[in-house]
């Protein structure tokens, strides 16, 4: 969603005129932020429809959003598609069930389409694990998505990826896409987002820090394979707390960490906690904080800790924000992930990462120490290469995009 969001306002510099064609978000089972719609032009064309409420649809134990709207997403997108001309469909989403619409669109209209995979659609990497560490409803789940991508893929006319490992993927699965053009953009930051959230007000704010103490947040999701870099900096937090005194004002925050709504939220934090004995310096928070409340801790934090998964294809657009506030950064990484480049390439936060091989111990160690590191000296990121991280900049990331929006259309005649 913020790929489109964050482009809106450049669309048009670079010569495309976007219809936004979305949920309304009083079917969207996520935390509202009014910000995130004032952030978007005025001048912009947004087509709402409803989709089916999951008061009903959960009873069949159905709730994801591309089902739900799907009908109500073809109806709309059928009439828009009939009433203008239009060149391309664009699918930034990760509302995977809403993609197979490009391909009926297609079909009907003979109009090309692009889908961006800002995460894997048909993720096997699952499979790999027990059942135990799989997600929820991942059986059903995992056939859907094989059968959906199997239905789009080999139809699709162009594919933007945040990771080289996506694309690599689909065109092994999918031979009939060997030729059709492919671009890796990987996420951008938003600098006027800093600004609208820096001007919240504490009433406005469902969580807030102590600033008497030393914060440390991540803020996102936690999934099953990102528990074992967590209990690694749990397990650095436990020995700093018993061993070194400046460890006395850290506390740790976890914000955000489950999608799950309502009785069928579980955390996978609370017994990690609970067996280091961390429960006075260690907080979760489970629901989903708004974007922008999110924006405004990040900037209000001391070091923010960014987890990485064993999954080595995992990337985090979460570091934007963060390297935009000038946040101290402490990332922990798989060692092929692409975050590791980008940090690298700006020379910004500090990196510690792992691999499949790597020791829970060394990787707790090397942790507490750099925790140890920025609580003697700070961390200034004197070395930080601003003009290279304007690279990243959604102005930039845009022109991008409508670059390749050009390139899928050129390829097609």
């Amino acid at each position: 969603m913020h790929r489109v969001r964050q482009s809106l306002p450049y669309f048009k510099q670079f010569g495309w005129e976007p219809t936004v064609l979305c949920v309304a978000p009083e079917y969207v089972e996520m935390a509202m932020d009014d910000n995130l719609e004032k952030s978007i032009p005025k001048d912009i064309e947004i087509q709402k429809v409803m989709a089916y409420s999951t008061k009903y649809t959960r009873k069949f134990g159905l709730g994801n959003l591309g089902i739900r709207a799907f009908w109500q997403l073809y109806k709309e997108g059928h009439r828009l598609l009939k009433a203008e001309q239009f060149d391309l469909v664009y699918f930034s989403t990760t509302v995977f069930a809403s993609m197979p619409l490009g391909r009926l669109w297609k079909r009907k209209f003979k109009i090309p389409f692009i889908i961006d995979m800002q995460d894997p659609w048909r993720n096997d990497y699952y499979l790999t694990l027990s059942k135990a560490e799989r997600p929820p409803k991942f059986w059903f789940a995992h056939r859907l998505n094989c059968f959906l991508e199997k239905k789009t893929i080999p139809w699709v006319d162009g594919i933007i990826s945040v990771s080289t490992s996506y694309i690599n993927i689909l065109k092994k699965r999918y031979p009939l896409i060997k030729n059709v053009p492919v671009k890796v953009i990987t996420f951008g930051t938003h600098s006027p987002d800093l600004i609208i959230s820096k001007n919240l007000k504490k009433n406005e704010l469902k969580y807030n820090l102590d600033n008497t103490e030393i914060n440390i947040v991540y803020a996102g999701a936690v999934p099953p394979n990102m528990l074992f870099v967590i209990e690694a900096i749990l397990t650095a937090l436990k020995k700093g707390h018993e061993t070194n005194p400046d460890f006395k004002i850290v506390k740790l925050h976890f914000i955000g960490t489950n999608y799950a709504i309502g009785n069928k939220r579980k955390s996978l934090l609370k017994g990690l906690i609970d067996k280091f004995g961390l429960n006075n310096n260690v907080f979760e928070k489970q629901d989903r904080v708004s974007y922008f409340e999110v924006l405004k801790l990040i900037q209000e934090s001391d070091l923010a800790i960014i987890p990485g998964t064993t999954d080595k294809d995992y990337t985090a657009s979460k570091i934007y924000p963060y390297i935009s506030a000038k946040v101290p950064l402490l990332s922990v990484f798989h060692e092929e992930s692409s975050v590791n480049v980008i940090l690298k390439e700006i020379e910004y936060g500090r990196r510690i990462s792992f691999n499949n091989q790597t020791n829970p111990e060394v990787l707790s160690d090397k942790i507490y120490e750099e925790i140890c590191r920025f609580l003697q000296l700070g961390q200034p990121n004197s070395n930080f290469k601003e003009k290279k991280f304007s690279e990243y900049e959604s102005e930039s990331k845009t022109a991008q995009q409508t670059s390749f929006f050009e390139e899928t259309l050129l390829s097609k005649k």
